[in-house]
């Protein structure tokens, strides 16, 4: 069974729920509510200038206008880093507490609120706290001894910050160090004995300066000395000591030392930066005196933390100085002798001469000659290259003079002459000389001819001699010359040997034909159906870029690269479409492009099309002829079937006769009998022919033969009948008669004669006229 709950129990649980009704009221309330911030400002209290020790108050107010609870942020800012925050839902101020300001708490100070998504930041305000904690310094010991170490402590307990503690020994700077905290500790050792004053100060860093304080008070500190010390002796004493004496030097304890402090005690001798004897109570250095142990000799005494020291300078005069190696020539060539001396300038007189100074000669470190009295070596410079030193010596006293390196120079090779680039006829262009052996500086000369035209000189081994060039003509460039010289003798190159590129010419186009074969520079008349050659030479370096061209053509129509100067474009069977002006353009390796002249090429017509055309005229015009004799012959045989041949006689001048002129071979002219025919007359005049005869043959199977005959009649002066005009007149006769048998053969078909008189003269007709075998003998004999 269910007990029933406690009382306490659901009590409880209405608490429970009724604290999360209220606060999800609050949260709907919250983001429900509007609100608007107006202002935020800061203020400091009681002053933006305070002294060190004061209560400062930061207030921040914020005045909002809202329609319900707000939940604030607050955030205050020091030199724009966040140094306190809250969050609020009352309308309160924020105060924010310095409690006795130190001069770290001095800076820029500002307020922001942060409304849900808005915010606003008030404007700044500086704090500024002066005065600075006097520091105070403390020591472990006051009194001590040589070589103890002292603790020293400076403070400022009231400050903060980021703070510089300076440490300071007799007015002189001992330490420095930069700490977070209001205090710092070192420690120092006092080797000298004697009374010391100390104190300290410190400086409060705020970026971009910085404050700092008053002196701390001044400590004294009592140094008591220890009753050793180091001494140093020299023997033989005084400045008298010369090179090649003997050099001892002694360094011992001065005092009494207690059994503890023994076993601690240290003795060096040291001079410079080497230690020369090291020992517990002496050190000891012996030596043969030489110059360059002339100089400070240091003893030390090292006990714990004790450190004492006695120096001795000590002077040692040269028995004879340093030798110095010397070359003469100064500079010597491959294979060319040279001297090397070696000498002490100066020499003690009370202890040598200079007899007994003996020099040797090393190279390399191998001995070349010893024992030489005058210093002076001679060598040929076969392999000179290297390093070279001497060594003098007296009393068993040896010095080395400073090494001495030789490089022979070299001389010159023979100069390399070349061009650089292309070499082109009348442009500049350059040439190098150069040698690959000898020694620098080397002086190149450019020759042309022999003659100097140009120098330079070559002081670095990656410099060059570049001369500018320019030649005129193809055969110059053997003329150039380089020489090169380093020494006494010159060396020359060979002649300059290069390709020379000639600029081309202006071309000279020619034009022929299989026609003719002699060319042509101005035009060309060729007929058709003929080849052409068009021909165009130029001057100059191959290979040479042709291209030819042909008026109202942009591009070229042809265009080749030759090993020659001369190109030849063959157009084969022309045609009237080549006609033209043709011209071609000339390019090589100069890159100057030359045109030639043009040539006009004119295409006429082949003769056998002009025969062709003229023979198709004669055929055209004598079927238009053939044609119209068949028509007005067409037309005359209807008229003669209807009408008769009318003949109107003229009167000749002489013997009143008409002439007839029959053009046939077989026919002749007769004088016929004057007579009269009268208007509308006709007169027929029928040839019988024998049956079976050739003419019958003939006749029956072709068509009778049309000749035109041109008679010629007197104008008789009265004509009858029919008018007539004064002078000549023409009669065309149409004899129709067999190419065989006798003019005077009968047949059905007569003689026909057509008669039409010049001028306005009316027609003629004549009809076949009737001929009788007994008029035959009336017709007179032919006349040629």
């Amino acid at each position: 069974m269910w007990e029933p709950q406690k009382p306490s129990l659901r009590m409880g649980t209405h608490l429970l729920l009724l604290t999360a009704t209220l606060l999800s009221t609050c949260q709907v309330t919250e983001s429900q509510a509007l609100f608007t911030i107006k202002n935020v400002s800061l203020t400091i209290e009681p002053d933006n200038v305070v002294f060190r020790g004061t209560n400062v108050t930061l207030r921040c107010q914020t005045i909002v206008s809202s329609s319900g609870i707000l939940k604030r942020e607050y955030s205050i800012y020091k030199d724009n880093v966040v140094v306190y925050t809250d969050t609020r839902t009352t309308p309160e101020d924020l105060l924010y507490p310095l409690p006795l300001t130190r001069v770290a708490d001095t800076g820029k100070y500002k307020c922001q609120v942060t409304i849900q998504d808005q915010q606003q930041i008030s404007s700044v305000k500086k704090l500024t706290v002066t005065g600075l904690q006097t520091p105070v310094l403390h020591l472990n010991k006051g009194v001590v001894n040589e070589g103890e170490d002292v603790i020293l402590r400076c403070s400022a307990p009231e400050e903060t910050g980021s703070i510089i503690f300076y440490f300071y020994k007799d007015t002189k700077d001992l330490h420095e160090e930069t700490v977070n905290t209001n205090h710092v500790e070192f420690t120092h050792r006092f080797d000298r004995s004697g009374v010391h004053r100390l104190h300290c100060d410190y400086r409060v860093i705020l970026l971009p300066d910085s404050v700092r304080s008053n002196h701390s008070n001044s400590v004294v500190v009592t140094v008591k000395e220890l009753l050793i010390s180091p001494v140093i002796s020299v023997e033989p004493s005084g400045s008298r000591i010369i090179e090649g004496d003997f050099l001892k030097i002694v360094c011992s304890v001065s005092g009494r030392l207690s059994p503890n402090h023994s076993s601690k005690l240290k003795i060096l001798l040291t001079k410079g930066q080497d230690v020369l004897s090291a020992g517990q109570t002496r050190a000891n250095y012996s030596v043969r005196a030489m110059a360059e142990h002339s100089g400070a000799f240091e003893c030390v005494l090292q006990m714990g933390n004790i450190d004492k020291r006695a120096t001795e300078h000590v002077i040692i005069k040269e028995l004879f100085s340093k030798p110095v190696l010397a070359m003469e020539p100064k500079e010597v060539f491959e294979m060319e002798e040279f001297n090397l001396t070696c000498k002490s300038s100066n020499y003690s007189s009370d202890r040598i001469s200079m007899s007994d100074l003996k020099y040797s000669f090393y190279k390399d470190d191998n001995l070349l000659a010893a024992g030489s009295v005058n210093g002076i070596y001679i060598l040929k410079a076969q392999n000179p290259n290297g390093n070279y030193f001497c060594k003098a010596e007296a009393m068993m006293v040896s010095k080395f003079s400073e090494k001495l390196t030789v490089r022979a120079k070299v001389l010159v090779s023979k100069p390399e002459i070349k061009a650089i680039g292309r070499v082109i006829v009348g442009k500049l262009f350059q040439v190098r000389c150069h040698s690959d052996r000898g020694s620098l500086p080397i002086y190149y000369t450019l020759l042309r001819k022999n003659s100097a035209i140009n120098q330079t000189a070559v002081w670095e081994s990656h410099r060059e001699a570049i001369f500018p060039v320019t030649i005129q003509h193809r055969s110059d460039i053997q003329d150039y010359k380089c020489r090169a010289k380093n020494h006494q003798d010159n060396m020359d190159s060979n002649s300059l040997n290069t390709s020379v590129t000639v600029p081309l010419s202006s071309p000279e186009l020619g034009v022929s034909s299989d026609l003719l074969a002699t060319q042509s520079f101005i035009s060309l008349d060729v007929p058709e159906g003929y080849d052409i050659y068009l021909v165009c030479s130029v001057q100059g370096s191959y290979p040479v870029s042709f291209k030819w061209y042909r008026d109202g053509t942009a591009m070229p129509i042809l265009t080749r690269t030759l090993t020659q100067t001369t190109d030849v474009y063959q157009i084969e069977k022309v045609d009237y479409k080549n006609s033209g002006i043709y011209y071609c353009e000339a390019n090589n390796s100069a890159q100057n492009i030359v045109r030639s002249q043009a040539v006009t090429v004119d295409v006429k017509m082949a003769k056998w099309k002009k025969v062709l055309i003229g023979a198709c005229c004669l055929l055209v015009g004598a079927v238009l002829v053939l044609g119209c004799v068949l028509f007005f012959k067409s037309k005359r045989g209807k008229r003669d079937n209807v009408a008769e041949l009318s003949v109107k006689p003229s009167s000749p001048k002489s013997d009143d006769s008409l002439t007839v002129s029959l053009t046939h071979d077989t026919m002749e002219v007769y004088k016929l009998p004057k007579g009269e025919v009268e208007a509308g007359g006709s007169v027929w005049s029928e040839m019988p022919v024998d049956p079976g005869s050739d003419l019958e043959s003939i006749t029956s199977n072709n068509e009778p033969d049309v000749e035109y005959t041109e008679v010629v009649h007197p104008q008789p002066e009265d004509s009858v009948r029919v008018p007539l005009k004064t002078g000549a007149e023409t009669v065309y006769s149409e004899v129709q008669s067999s190419p065989t048998g006798p003019p005077y053969d009968h047949h059905d078909y007569g003689s026909v004669e057509y008669a039409d008189l010049n001028g306005d003269q009316p027609e003629v007709y004549c009809a076949p006229l009737e001929v009788n075998h007994h008029d035959l003998n009336d017709i007179p004999a032919p006349v040629e």
